[in-house]
């Protein structure tokens, strides 16, 4: 049932996180370090009609962590999508600056527990397409604000992904002083940055249950990728193959009137120079709930 003809209120209310990691052999104790962003919760507030789609958000609450053990992280998100036929595409921009090593003390007894990088930042540009074998999968009855499923549509997929990402220390090494080695100049790197470009097949699948309405997608596949490395004022290229997936799961109950939903999405991004790997987690989980201004006969 398609609703793209009615005037469309909806809110939500949720959290992103983009996580990340920094795998190396160390030394005999340590091969991994965790850094976290101190998120916020946010709330977002949109309108919808015919092709016309726009979403503000803001946080609401204090951080998530304490201020203390994690320091303060500034948060910036940008989305826009649309669809052609049986092409939905969309893009997001992604800025998080403000991040904390996790159990730093056990290479530096001076933290408590943890090391705070104010100025350590993420970002991330991401331009998908995804193409549905079925033409009676529309995206937008999957994302369920403009429009609803009647019954249980299920299809192959490709997603077509390009993307740019990458951390940056504003000149410090990302990599702590205590952990680098000096014979390997990857480790005292300041900034790390990757763009890549790929086809990913997969599968998705939608069925409704008198009101409730469930479904989800699984992609996998490699992407093509030109990772560089700036340290000490130069910089360093690799081109190489790096692994993507593309999961998205969401449920919730629709009437033509109203509807509310749960939405989850994760996102995995990596860059491997030889034995030292960056690999991150963008994720969101959010209530989405509105109001559909039903035409009246």
């Amino acid at each position: 049932m398609d609703f793209r003809n009615n005037f469309v209120l909806y809110s939500d209310l949720g959290y992103n996180s983009a996580p990340f990691s920094v795998r190396y052999p160390f030394n005999s104790e340590i091969n991994s370090i965790i850094y976290k962003n101190n998120f916020k919760t946010f709330l977002g507030l949109g309108v919808s009609y015919k092709w016309f789609s726009l979403r503000i958000g803001f946080p609401i609450l204090s951080s998530y962590r304490s201020i203390e053990k994690y320091g303060n992280t500034k948060q910036f998100n940008f989305g826009y999508d649309f669809s052609i036929k049986k092409i939905y595409s969309d893009f997001e921009f992604n800025y998080i600056e403000g991040y904390a090593i996790q159990k730093a003390n056990r290479w530096d007894s001076a933290n408590n527990p943890n090391d705070i990088q104010p100025a350590l930042t993420s970002f991330n540009f991401t331009l998908n397409s995804w193409y549905f074998h079925d033409k009676d999968f529309k995206m937008s009855a999957l994302l369920g604000k403009r429009a609803h499923y009647q019954e249980e549509v299920k299809t192959w997929y490709f997603k077509g992904t390009a993307n740019i990402f990458g951390l940056d220390n504003k000149g410090k090494n990302i990599i702590p002083d205590q952990l680098q080695n000096t014979s390997n100049s990857k480790t005292t790197s300041t900034a790390v940055l990757s763009f890549d470009f790929g086809i990913l097949p997969g599968y998705a699948y939608v069925n409704r249950i008198k009101n409730w309405q469930f479904s989800g997608w699984f992609g996998f596949g490699p992407v093509i990728q030109s990772k560089f490395y700036h340290f000490s004022g130069n910089s360093r290229g690799i081109l190489g193959l790096a692994p993507r997936y593309d999961i998205r799961i969401m449920g919730g109950y629709s009437r033509p009137e109203y509807f509310i939903f749960l939405v989850t999405d994760f996102d995995n991004k990596s860059m491997r120079f030889s034995d030292l790997i960056f690999r991150q987690y963008f994720y969101s989980i959010k209530i989405v709930g509105g109001y559909r201004f039903l035409n009246k006969k």
